[in-house]
């Protein structure tokens, strides 16, 4: 039998039986390279020649659940799909501000912050929610009290993507912060804190896109288009924003198979 496994299998390191004294014990650490090789054959030689898996029949019955991905995006309503001018002036406008960005990024990251901006760490993922969404979206509260009417409270309305804040956010931290809010997205709705954030992140993206970065994007218009769709009050204004977001995934980053097809 040994023979046999031994043509199937030869081995790589072959090693001579060697007489390493009756006070050889295989259960301690070995000492020379020759206990070290006695040792691994002796745990080898106690391996079984076939492992079977044990698997309970009765998870395998119950109802699997599969996620299919669309690749394009979803049509939008009739009505409300954007003209071809109105999105090449939109990816022109959007290209002066990420060369206005660049150009002057270190002037920005110069800039001292309030004292009451505290910036959360990049993996921080509920730190950066409430941070640009506020305590009051992030919560899901409608309404703002009257003390709060006296002055803005940036902790729960969020935090503006003010360029003294993004100048400050390296490719990571960029890449990081748009996963946390696309991931904050697929389960909740639309609405212009988070508008704004995901424009001056995308504004901040460096192209070529990295892997991660060009696969956020694309499920964010994907997103974009579903959420589009299911708009039952149909407001315009927030539509638009949509439609922005597609069309500078699609057209400026070069995803054409996202793209609204011009009205």
């Amino acid at each position: 039998m040994e023979s046999g496994v031994e043509e199937l299998m030869p081995r790589l390191l072959p090693v001579d039986d060697c007489d390493l004294g009756e006070d050889f014990d295989p259960t301690v650490p070995p000492r020379t390279p020759q206990e070290y090789l006695k040792r691994v054959q002796i745990e080898a030689a106690r391996c079984p020649d076939v492992v079977v898996a044990q698997i309970d029949p009765k998870k395998l019955r119950k109802k699997q659940t599969v996620n299919i991905s669309i690749s394009g995006c979803q049509p939008a309503p009739e009505g409300y799909s954007p003209t071809l001018k109105w999105q090449q002036q939109q990816v022109a406008s959007f290209s002066a501000v990420r060369q206005s960005l660049n150009k002057h990024r270190n002037h920005w990251r110069s800039q001292h912050l309030d004292s009451n901006v505290t910036m959360p760490k990049s993996e921080d993922e509920e730190g950066w929610k409430k941070f640009c969404l506020g305590e009051r979206v992030y919560s899901e509260i409608d309404a703002l009290s009257d003390n709060e009417n006296l002055g803005i409270d940036y902790i729960k309305v969020g935090f503006p993507p003010l360029l003294s804040i993004v100048s400050r956010m390296n490719q990571a931290t960029v890449t990081s912060v748009l996963e946390y809010l696309i991931s904050w997205f697929g389960e909740k709705k639309f609405t212009p804190e988070l508008g704004r954030w995901l424009y001056a992140l995308l504004a901040c993206l460096e192209k070529p896109l990295l892997p991660e970065a060009h696969s956020l994007i694309r499920q964010l218009a994907r997103r974009c288009s579903e959420v589009r769709v299911l708009e039952e009050n149909k407001n315009e204004e927030q539509i638009s924003a949509l439609n922005l977001i597609i069309c500078l995934v699609s057209r400026y980053f070069d995803q054409r198979d996202l793209a609204d097809e011009p009205s």
